[in-house]
């Protein structure tokens, strides 16, 4: 059996305190169902964070996620927020982060809604960009 290299997104998750490594681990495990073709990367902003080759903007980043003390948060365009301020209603968010509250389950459905609609909202921009 091979080691798997540990990643910059190793790192951070080993960073953070004990009892939200499980969190951001669920976070990540979303995310990379949610868009198994995306990029994993830390040097964007210095979280974990995810690129796609069909994005222009942020360098091709659509996604992060981090954690800032008593939450975990999953950062996407306001956009994403916007469009589903209902299904939010229950969480903190700012104009592109939603907080997950440390101690309760971490909405894995949820989270990779989120994901695949930062995706297309990001792909959509590059798209139209390109159009003009």
């Amino acid at each position: 059996m091979t080691k798997r290299k540990r990643s910059g997104v190793d790192e951070y998750i080993a960073r953070c305190p004990k009892e939200v490594r499980g969190d951001l681990a669920k976070i990540r495990a979303a995310v990379r169902a949610a868009v198994p073709g995306a990029t994993e990367r830390t040097d964007y902003f210095r979280m974990p964070g995810y690129s796609h080759p069909g994005i222009e903007y942020y360098d091709g980043m659509f996604a992060w996620f981090s954690f800032k003390k008593p939450h975990t948060r999953l950062h996407v365009p306001p956009s994403v927020i916007e469009a589903h301020r209902k299904e939010l209603a229950g969480y903190a968010t700012t104009k592109a982060i939603v907080s997950f509250p440390k101690g309760k389950p971490v909405p894995v459905t949820l989270v990779k809604k989120l994901v695949k609609a930062s995706l297309k909202a990001m792909k959509d921009k590059s798209i139209n960009a390109t159009k003009r």
